[in-house]
């Protein structure tokens, strides 16, 4: 199936090649968990401090869980420090 990741400040480093402004469509196996990207990326866990789907947060306790869909959009921050 496919998604769009999308992975902003520090984390853009981890997004593959062809990636456009942060953000790029891929396809995924349709039992495919929020975790499971993260990891297969490699992104660091410590480090999604904020994951949306679709605009919605999605809490740590939720990530394991095959949620995902055709068409759904993942973004996801890092910690910010400063304010």
């Amino acid at each position: 199936m496919k998604i769009t990741l999308k992975l902003y400040a520090t984390l853009s480093e981890y997004l593959p090649e062809g990636a456009i402004d942060n953000a790029i469509e891929l396809d995924v196996p349709s039992d495919v968990t929020l975790n499971w990207m993260v990891d297969h990326y490699r992104v660091p866990r410590k480090l999604t401090h904020l994951v949306l789907v679709n605009g919605v947060f999605s809490p740590q306790r939720d990530r394991d869980a095959p949620n995902l869909k055709e068409g759904d959009t993942v973004a996801i921050w890092p910690p910010i420090a400063g304010g």
